[in-house]
């Protein structure tokens, strides 16, 4: 069968498109009518100066950008609801390219990344009940949001240990150190195992509060560990604001997901497959996902149009990395039934200066470096402990700010894609300077 030629930043790209265009056109047909009949009046009028159609241009663009700011929940949750769903298939096919035998992709890893479907899946009776009970969104009920959220929280830290373990072995085995190898490398069983258990309790910190008859802002966990007194800020917090524990969730699922991010930069060294770092590339989307949501309540939940930014990303992402699994798989060996896509090849030089990359801390993904010598049990407490300690400053330091409540989209805009495309320019830069210490 031939072989299809494609560039591999296309195809990402070429999806990030049609994705932007199918926002557009959605919320062109939902939200700004007047912009059809425009264009057919200009249509009509094809010798209509250039300045009259410069201006209709403005208008229409105006229009549009009112439709996008002016935007309420409802139009909101209808324009991602189609993004959401379609994010499954490529998901699904990530998890199928990623578990192929040829990969030798740790078990407890593949556990990890399918946990990530148990979310999903459970979070759609959680956001019905607050609808139904409370006419609100999932978001702004916060020990339903806590409780579902949490799921997320499981996926990455069982990825992350799963990884970790894996690594840990492979690194003493290439030093020449005896070492038992983990289980959850061979064996599904064990992450199976702790996924049941982090799930059953995170049952039980929705099914309690629901059968003691919890109020729509009843906080996660009944909100102990939010300060007993209210503090002389400059804002009085609103009644949807996030309670520590749920703050904790979402800042902790960011940093797992970056940490898993740096083990598949890892994995590609010690498998020496360069396609594996691909992995890293293709899930930037979906941390970008992870920051959207995290703004969105940083703004009170105030700012209806990040709801289908969300979900556009998160499509995006599925996609990505699907087609990185993709990658990896045929590196690997294994054929598709409907024939290999061809895929441009990484420079050698480029292969051998990644070995000698530099080990020095240059991110939050390499919080496994640094606490390569910690148990699984101390790594988790201290991963806890640094992001309540970030808790803490968001949920109180922004009661002394103004612009969280002014709910200002370009500003929340750029709290999201500042930090992405540093993250991705990071990302770009140590694949080719090994030395680059980075910033964050």
């Amino acid at each position: 069968m031939p072989r299809v030629q494609l560039n591999v930043v296309a195809a990402p790209l070429a999806a990030s498109w049609l994705l932007c265009l199918a926002v557009v056109v959605r919320v062109v047909d939902a939200f700004a009518p007047p912009i059809a009949a425009t264009r057919q009046t200009t249509l009509s009028h094809n010798m209509m100066p250039m300045t009259d159609v410069l201006q209709n241009t403005i208008m229409n663009l105006d229009q549009l950008n009112n439709s996008i700011l002016t935007m309420d929940q409802s139009a909101a949750e209808t324009l991602a609801g189609p993004f959401f769903g379609l994010s499954l298939f490529p998901y699904l096919a990530f998890l199928y390219f990623l578990n192929v035998p040829q990969n030798e992709t740790p078990k407890g890893v593949t556990v990890g990344f399918a946990t990530c479907l148990l979310f999903v899946f459970l979070t759609i009776p959680a956001a019905i009940g607050a609808k139904v009970w409370y006419g609100v969104s999932l978001a702004d009920s916060d020990w339903l949001h806590g409780s579902a959220e949490s799921l997320l929280t499981i996926t990455n830290l069982v990825t992350v240990i799963a990884f970790r373990q894996a690594l840990s072995y492979k690194e003493q085995e290439m030093d020449g150190v005896a070492a038992r190898i983990p289980e959850s490398m061979v064996s599904y069983q064990p992450m199976v195992n702790l996924v049941g258990g982090l799930t059953a309790l995170a049952a039980i910190t929705a099914c309690v509060p629901g059968l003691m008859g919890a109020e729509v802002h009843t906080p996660y966990l009944n909100g102990f560990m939010d300060f007993p007194f209210q503090l002389s800020a400059k804002h009085p917090e609103p009644d949807n604001a996030l309670t520590v524990a749920c703050w904790i969730i979402h800042i902790t699922s960011l940093v797992e997901f970056l940490v898993a991010m740096g083990f598949c930069w890892r994995w590609a060294e010690i498998s020496n497959n360069p396609k594996w770092k691909g992995l890293t590339w293709g899930l930037l989307p979906l941390h970008s996902s992870g920051i959207t949501a995290c703004t969105y309540h940083l703004f009170y939940n105030s700012i209806p149009a990040l709801v289908p930014l969300q979900a556009m990303l998160t499509c995006l992402g599925n996609t990505t990395a699907m087609f990185a699994a993709y990658r990896i798989a045929i590196s690997n060996g294994w054929s598709a039934p409907w024939g290999e896509i061809g895929l441009n090849e990484e420079d050698s030089s480029n292969a051998t200066a990644n070995k000698e990359e530099s080990q020095s801390l240059v991110g939050f993904e390499d919080l496994g470096d640094a606490l390569a010598d910690d148990n699984d049990w101390s790594f988790i407490a201290k991963l806890f402990a640094g992001c309540a300690f970030v808790s803490y400053l968001v949920k109180y330091g922004e009661l002394w700010l103004d612009f969280p409540f002014e709910s200002e989209l370009y500003v929340s805009l750029a709290i999201i894609f500042i930090p992405s495309l540093l993250n991705s320019f990071k990302w770009w830069k140590r694949s080719r300077d090994p030395t680059f210490d980075g910033w964050f």
